[in-house]
């Protein structure tokens, strides 16, 4: 039946995506955030769409992520991941962080996804 067929592929295409992505966020010092933004499709994501999410990462309401935000980032997305390591939180924060305030914005957020 061709609607079975096409369940089976989707759950298969599923079950690669959430295997890839705990190999994204298992293993330290792995985390990159392009790749992960690919692999969860937050990359197609209209504005708006990322402009919700970014209210979900901004955790305190300030309007921007900050770094201790930034580093519990995968733990948004799945409550078993880990936080990332510093290393990995500072390269993130300075690939999205374009103005140089330390903090990553909503415009910066959705700039850094599309990237």
């Amino acid at each position: 039946h061709p609607t079975a067929i096409l369940s089976m592929k989707k759950i298969q295409r599923s079950l690669t995506t959430f295997f890839h992505l705990f190999l994204l966020i298992s293993a330290a010092d792995s985390f990159n955030y392009k790749t992960f933004f690919l692999k969860v499709g937050l990359n197609s994501k209209s504005k708006d769409q990322l402009t919700k999410v970014f209210g979900i990462l901004d955790q305190d309401r300030s309007g921007f992520i900050e770094e201790d935000e930034l580093k519990l980032f995968l733990q948004n997305f799945s409550a078993s991941a880990r936080a990332l390591t510093d290393a990995e939180t500072k390269a993130f924060l300075a690939a999205g962080d374009s103005d140089g305030d330390g903090k990553i914005g909503v415009d910066e957020f959705q700039a850094l996804v599309k990237s």
